[in-house]
């Protein structure tokens, strides 16, 4: 039996803790595209993917909105 890893929410101060950035510069980068989008969790909760986070960590200078959608797709077939 196989165990899928769990992909965790994380919250915005969790977020800037791993990334190093500050709160408007997190969300400048949302909107250009350069950093994952958040998913809502409640009406007013919002949070990231554990995954697309480690993912931006890995390849901050060249990460895309693209790339990751294309990246998840795929690992979802």
């Amino acid at each position: 039996m196989t165990t899928t890893p769990i992909d965790r929410i994380l919250r915005l101060n969790t977020v800037l803790d791993r990334t190093g950035l500050s709160r408007a510069t997190l969300y400048r980068k949302v909107q250009a595209g350069t950093f994952p989008k958040q998913i809502r969790i409640a009406t007013r909760c919002m949070g990231w993917r554990e995954s697309a986070i480690n993912d931006w960590v890995r390849n901050p200078m060249f990460w895309t909105v693209e790339d990751a959608d294309k990246r998840q797709r795929t690992s979802s077939l």
